[in-house]
């Protein structure tokens, strides 16, 4: 490939791996201009969005337009693509370098062990109702239904690719899973148990990231995240609401 070729297909990369990642649509978007500008693609354009990326490296090339299939919360994914980018525009690395680095990130990078994600989201639980100032007799109860609602919210979204009926069914089993801890003795407080265990679930990247992008003018994307943290929301609380309601 050219040095152009190369250049726009690095800058692709960079912003695909970074929203993938879970960072803010500026965010990508200034990482890609920055690296066109190191390579002197004084004119290059593009125009980030949840799934998708655009981008033109000047006025007389064709623009190129990369899909993005799945987006998590891996902060350090966007860390790395960050410090490639760093590097690349204070001349510690070619354009060549940096794209076989973004490269391993994509192939190589691995997020935590999923049991410790299951660890790491039942004390996510426990300690969210210490933080609202609960009795510590409901914190083991909220951290082992905050685990569970995890593994099924994880487990269900990678079978059926529904991200909205993995968080209903999910929190659905939590509403059951508290109230039987309160039934059988394990807890006492059914309010507390929900809310803590649920905590897990709650797409607060997602409303922050929604919120940053509508102040810094992107409006497509602000909506469309607000729309998806909205909806997941719901479903969260059409869940719990089920339950509640017998």
């Amino acid at each position: 490939m050219s040095n152009y070729e190369i250049t726009v297909e690095c800058c692709l990369l960079a912003g695909r791996l970074m929203i993938e990642g879970g960072a803010e649509t500026y965010r990508a978007e200034d990482t890609m201009e920055r690296m066109a500008k190191s390579q002197h693609l004084i004119g290059s354009q593009s125009f980030v969005m949840p799934t998708g990326i655009m981008f033109s490296g000047n006025n007389n090339a064709p623009t190129r337009l990369m899909r993005v299939n799945s987006r998590v919360t891996d902060l350090e994914k966007v860390a790395m693509v960050n410090s490639i980018s760093r590097r690349l525009v204070n001349q510690e690395l070619t354009i060549e370098a940096a794209y076989e680095e973004l490269r391993k990130i994509e192939t190589e990078h691995k997020t935590f062990p999923f049991w410790l994600q299951i660890i790491a989201a039942g004390i996510t639980s426990g300690a969210f109702l210490l933080l609202l100032g609960h009795d510590l007799w409901n914190v083991p109860a909220a951290m082992v239904i905050g685990a569970l609602g995890y593994v099924i919210a994880t487990m269900l979204e990678l079978k059926t690719r529904v991200k909205f009926f993995a968080e209903f069914f999910a929190a659905l089993v939590i509403g059951i899973a508290a109230y039987s801890a309160v039934y059988i003795g394990f807890g006492n407080n059914l309010d507390s148990l929900i809310i803590g265990s649920v905590i897990p679930l709650v797409p607060g990247l997602l409303i922050t990231n929604a919120v940053r992008d509508l102040m810094a003018g992107h409006f497509v994307s602000g909506l469309s995240k607000g729309a998806e943290a909205f909806l997941t929301a719901f479903a969260i609380g059409a869940g719990v609401a089920l339950v509640l309601s017998f």
